[in-house]
């Protein structure tokens, strides 16, 4: 049986971020019982939700992983959720309403700051439509938290998560520049042995 790894990316992110690419490589080199999906996500919530939905239906719970990024591991929570699948969680969204950033950077007029506030009120019903405020079985789950993450509270993540299988790095950043030294724990997670 074909596994398929789907990934998705984060807020004003696309399939060619630095951990999208390392992924698909490392998929790849996999073979062939392993496909691996990045579709470009859009603004809106609800249609990112159905893109996804769209490009992993068929594949059983057993023989798929969601991998999301930031925003994306709002969405993967979701997701794993209703189709009962593994999921990976690379600095995840938790309360798109707890927002580190907002706290360090009270003047709105920051790009990234005003971006994020615009997107949160357009899209705030279809937010709370795939809000996740417990996980079901926890085995499922691995978590990646960055205690250097400059957008987002690790703690918030830690707690979130807490029954679940976590990797909390010393350190590191927003979009785990440092991803490649965590890829083959990824990949074991994703059945994938190197």
């Amino acid at each position: 049986m074909t596994k398929a790894i789907l990934y998705l990316h984060g807020f004003q992110s696309s399939p060619f971020s630095f951990k999208a690419q390392l992924i698909s490589r490392a998929v790849e080199n996999a073979g062939d019982g392993f496909r691996y999906f990045c579709p470009q996500l859009p603004l809106s919530p609800d249609k990112s939700i159905e893109i996804a939905s769209d490009t992993i239906r068929g594949y059983p719970a057993e023989s798929l992983v969601i991998i999301g990024s930031s925003l994306g591991g709002y969405y993967a929570n979701w997701l794993a959720e209703q189709y009962r699948c593994k999921a990976i969680l690379l600095n995840p969204v938790i309360d798109p309403w707890r927002i580190k950033i907002l706290d360090d950077l009270p003047d709105r007029s920051d790009l990234r700051v005003r971006e994020w506030l615009d997107f949160r009120e357009k899209y705030q019903s279809e937010l709370e439509a795939v809000r996740v405020t417990s996980i079901t079985d926890p085995e499922r789950y691995l978590l990646f938290a960055a205690k250097g993450d400059e957008l987002l509270d690790w703690h918030l993540m830690q707690s979130h998560y807490q029954a679940a299988n976590q990797i909390i790095i010393e350190g590191s950043d927003h979009g785990l520049s440092d991803f490649a030294q965590y890829l083959e724990r990824v990949l074991l997670f994703c059945g994938i042995r190197q």
